[in-house]
């Protein structure tokens, strides 16, 4: 996706999860999207590697593309 695009797929995830109190598993190459995560699972060899909590997120719209 363009950046504006998914930018607006991003804010409609997070909108969708806290209105209706759901959970969404997004899985991507940009590391730049786990920012806006609450929980942040990261896989190397087809293993769990790394699994933190994310203190400071971010919104989408200020994620840098």
């Amino acid at each position: 996706l363009d950046s504006k695009t998914g930018i607006v797929v991003l804010e409609a995830l997070q909108r969708v999860n806290q209105e209706l109190g759901t959970t969404t598993a997004v899985i991507t190459h940009n590391a730049d999207i786990a920012q806006m995560a609450d929980r942040v699972i990261h896989l190397a060899d087809g293993r769990i590697s790394q699994v933190y909590e994310n203190e400071t997120k971010l919104a989408p719209s200020e994620l840098s593309w």
